[in-house]
């Protein structure tokens, strides 16, 4: 009686995850697929037999089992008995793939050893972001591509240059080796080509010890459109549609197929969330960027109401709010491009709960004033909006660029290329690309900085075009330049605090000799008070009279025209400055400056 007691208060083991989880005692395996007859798993521990190892049916369309002699680093995939026949389907909860049309295979997450750097992203006023691709960052031998471990090799010089987060890419499993990475086929494995989830890993735990805070992009507008095992995993669909995982109505289409996720269904709803949650938990990621979240929230895209996908904005909420929960230092920024107070306000006030978004007034108004070739056509109204433009009266509820992988392909090129049309090695093109990175430094934000930008690249992205690091030798005064910026940026030596506050004033927008001059301040005052004068012009000008802030001495912080940074650069207007007491600009105080051509000057007080 006694044993039998003991027997019906012993507690049954309880085997959690979705996929292939490891537990001391074997690999428990589970699937969603609620069309299927039977399921089984196959892989290198059951030579592969479909008989082998039948899963029990569980809830809601799932199915599992212990598999006692599996461990990590097996290969496998599941093997579905439906009635549109016999189907193999690789994991969508898979952590590891051969290759995207290849295996799935058993990974641990436990078993990377962290050794615990304790990192903490900086505070959100204080980010200067890299954007950079995986595959092109740093390629060591043509023909071959770049990896995370490769990447890993070239974190000393984004710490030299100052940068504090870098932003990645997708680096999802997508088809064959070379993508940009917003077709994931395997949206939980890390791509076999850039090193795997190890390698992920390993980036992110060298990139902490660096000080360098890591965000990851995201995909869950659509998945796939080939390599995708999801698409009819078990072999149920309506109207050629893909399945369990997908609309498979009107509401699947998107720009890159019919394979937008049904965001109304559970399953669907916790796939994505366990996938956003994941990348936070186990990689040690600080944020995540999700690309093109209009198409999550609205079919087409175009803010018509009756095209509005309720649920995926209910998603979106959901992830955003138990970020913020779970992981409150951490970052979550959308990529929606439509200027909307909405994507960033929180949750609790009916707003999507984004942490930033990519902005898109700044970055096409500003890339447009620095590319348009005659001085007189610059749009200086445009510039001033795109400098104080704010969401929910939050300046870092933004983030503020003149290039990223979208604005430097797909028919458009680096601003440099834009300007020079043929070589960027002139002195037009240095001096209003360094000016468009001057005012994505100095304006209130966060700021983001694309690959090879410093290095003066050439040309647009392509997912085969390698970074030239070569070119960081032959233009070393233009990266030193982006260096010296983002060191100020960051208030590197304690007199420019003011650049990482949320306030700005115009002191001056002259629409007739296109110069600007702002003041940006956290607290105010030495130390703090920042002004900042862009010369949008290839006039010099002498004896430009300008209201400041206070009175007293301001000390020159940074000149982009200081030869230093390029031999043709002019090298004018080097000096300090002392105010004189009287009213201008309805200031108290007025200096009269020399201001070089296509150029920018930060002033501070020491005292």
């Amino acid at each position: 009686m006694d044993n039998l007691q003991a027997a019906e208060t012993e507690p049954v083991q309880s085997f959690e995850g979705m996929g292939a989880t490891c537990y001391p005692e074997g690999v428990y395996y589970r699937v969603w697929a609620p069309h299927a007859e039977s399921v089984s798993v196959v892989g290198t521990f059951n030579d592969w037999k479909a008989d082998a190892n039948p899963l029990s049916q569980e809830e809601n369309g799932h199915w599992g089992a212990l598999i006692e002699n599996s461990k990590e680093g097996d290969e496998y995939k599941f093997v579905l008995q439906t009635p549109s026949g016999e189907l193999h389907r690789n994991d969508p909860y898979a952590l590891k793939m051969t290759n995207s049309a290849g295996n799935c295979v058993v990974y641990n997450h436990a078993s990377f050893d962290w050794q615990d750097v304790g990192f903490e992203i900086p505070s959100w006023h204080e980010l200067v972001i890299y954007e950079l691709h995986v595959g092109t960052f740093h390629v060591k031998e043509e023909g071959q591509i770049g990896t995370l471990y490769t990447a890993i090799e070239k974190l000393p010089y984004l710490k030299d240059m100052g940068f504090n987060a870098v932003e990645l890419m997708p680096c999802s499993e997508f088809p064959g080796s070379r993508s940009w990475g917003y077709n994931p086929a395997s949206p939980f494995a890390i791509e076999s080509d850039y090193g795997g989830p190890d390698g992920l890993k390993a980036f992110v735990k060298a990139a902490h010890e660096a000080g360098i805070a890591v965000i990851l992009d995201v995909v869950y507008n659509h998945f796939g459109p080939s390599d995708l095992d999801i698409w009819q995993f078990d072999g149920w669909h309506e109207n050629d549609g893909g399945g369990i995982y997908f609309y498979n109505d009107w509401r699947a289409e998107t720009p890159w197929g019919s394979t937008r996720p049904d965001y109304g269904r559970g399953e669907v709803r916790q796939y994505i969330h366990d996938n956003a949650m994941m990348w936070l938990r186990e990689f040690r990621v600080d944020g995540l960027r999700m690309d093109m979240v209009p198409y999550i929230r609205n079919v087409k895209a175009d803010g018509n109401p009756g095209n509005d996908i309720p649920e995926g904005i209910s998603l979106m909420q959901w992830i955003n709010k138990d970020i913020r929960e779970c992981y409150p230092n951490c970052i979550t920024i959308a990529e929606d491009m439509h200027s909307l107070d909405f994507i960033t306000d929180s949750v609790e006030d009916g707003g999507l709960g984004y942490g930033s978004q990519w902005d898109a007034r700044f970055v096409h108004s500003v890339r447009e004033a620095i590319i348009t070739a005659n001085d007189q056509d610059r749009n200086m109204e445009d510039v001033v909006e795109a400098i104080t433009h704010r969401y929910n009266e939050d300046s870092f509820q933004r983030i503020i660029y003149t290039e990223s992988h979208d604005e430097v392909a797909n028919g458009q090129a680096r601003v440099a290329e834009e300007i020079a049309d043929g070589d960027v090695n002139n002195w037009y093109s240095k001096k209003r690309a360094a000016l468009g990175v001057a005012l994505v430094l100095t304006s209130p934000g966060i700021p983001m900085v694309f690959q090879g930008q410093p290095l003066l690249e050439d040309k647009w992205f392509s997912d085969s075009d390698p970074i030239d690091w070569s070119r960081l030798e032959k233009f070393s005064g233009f990266a030193n330049l982006h260096r010296d910026m983002i060191h100020m940026r960051r208030n590197w030596f304690g007199v420019t605090k003011g650049l990482q506050g949320q306030n700005v004033e115009i002191i001056r927008a002259d629409k007739d000799k296109k110069v600007i001059v702002m003041h940006r301040w956290s607290e105010g005052g030495p130390k703090d008070s920042v002004v900042v004068v862009l010369n949008f012009s290839v006039e010099t000008f002498h004896d430009y009279k300008v209201g400041f802030p206070r009175a007293g001495k301001w000390h020159l912080r940074f000149n982009s025209d200081n030869e230093q940074y390029d031999p043709e650069f002019s090298h004018l207007g080097v000096f300090d400055i002392e105010t004189t007491d009287g009213e201008f600009d309805g200031l108290s105080a007025y200096a009269e400056l020399q201001i070089p051509p296509y150029s920018v000057l930060v002033f501070s007080q020491e005292d």
